[in-house]
């Protein structure tokens, strides 16, 4: 079976070992030294004979130009999460496409709860005060309202992120409401979560705010100045997701008063520009999209890849298929 790479070059390495890239060439024709960075790497003979991509962050698009030089192609397996790259009329073509989304999930997951952990022990800004003051820190008299116990934790969205922060919090003795139009009764008593209709409700509630919906024009500031304005004095808001969900003017402004705090793992724009704001606010933990797959976390999504590849090449279906409608 004719396969090729298309991804960022430099990002292979990070993504399949020696062995993985072994197993793939045992599985297909395909040349692990050669990663496409346009159609037009392919002459015409190869282009009438590939059958998968393996793509990855840095993909060429591929639209419907592209698909139409590909008339063999029958799968696309990508290491990454979402797959924007690609034009929805691959599903009417019958090009099937999986996606890495689920194992990409989980370090997002492991670093919200860290940092919701965090939060409700005051960590971040404890810290600072102590390293600014040098002194005792009296914990049961200065802290009095600090810990995770019985702490109401908000989330915007029950996504695949969303639902794997709510199954490492449930055994963590705190409640958990949720905002998610599309969560339905009977999946939110699985959860064991309360739904919640209202964002200023979910925010009035919650001592710690965590977003985890998906970037679109219906999520564009969906943490408005209301929203924001209805969170308690001394709440966290923590974005893994992205920084359009938010107001950020808004937030700057809740900010600067000192209301509130924030743990932002993503802005708007990314990467802020120099001597913006969110870099020198003391109530601000801010990190450089540093949630999703870094460093030895990549190689889960390359092994993931893989594992697709092989069901792919003996018939079986997608385990992560990606719907691209």
């Amino acid at each position: 079976m004719k396969a090729a790479l298309a991804m960022a070059p430099d990002m292979l390495p990070f993504i399949f070992g020696d062995d993985e890239l072994r197993r793939l060439q045992q599985l297909l024709d395909l040349d692990a030294d050669r990663i496409l960075s346009s159609i037009d790497d392919l002459d015409d003979e190869e282009r009438a004979a590939t059958e998968l991509l393996i793509t990855g962050w840095g993909a060429f698009r591929i639209g419907p130009n592209e698909l139409a030089m590909l008339p063999a192609l029958r799968a696309v397996v990508h290491w990454g999460g979402g797959i924007g790259f690609l034009d929805q009329s691959a599903t009417a073509r019958g090009i099937a496409v999986s996606s890495a989304r689920a194992g990409n999930a989980i370090p997002v997951a492991e670093f919200t709860v860290a940092m919701i952990t965090l939060a409700a022990k005051d960590a971040f800004w404890v810290s600072r005060e102590y390293c600014r003051e040098q002194r005792t820190i009296h914990r049961e008299i200065e802290l009095p309202h600090t810990g995770l116990y019985e702490t109401t934790i908000g989330l915007v969205g029950a996504s695949t992120i969303g639902t794997l922060v709510i199954e490492q919090l449930r055994d963590r003795d705190v409640e958990i409401l949720v905002y998610d139009p599309y969560l339905t009764a009977t999946d939110a008593a699985r959860l064991e979560v309360e739904p919640v209709g209202d964002l200023e409700e979910l925010a009035r509630r919650s001592s710690v705010l965590s977003l985890h919906a998906p970037a679109m024009p219906q999520t564009d500031r969906m943490i408005s100045r209301t929203v924001l304005a209805a969170m308690p004095d001394g709440a966290t808001l923590v974005n893994t997701a992205r920084g359009s969900l938010v107001d950020q003017d808004a937030l700057i402004e809740e900010l600067a008063g000192g209301r509130l705090r924030a743990i932002l793992d993503v802005t708007e724009p990314e990467v802020l520009p120099k001597g913006h704001p969110l870099y020198a606010l003391p109530n601000v933990f801010l990190t450089p999209h540093l949630a999703g797959s870094t460093g030895t976390e990549l190689r889960r999504l390359g092994r993931a890849a893989l594992a697709e590849v092989e069901r792919f090449v003996s018939g079986a279906p997608f385990e992560h298929p990606f719907p691209l409608t």
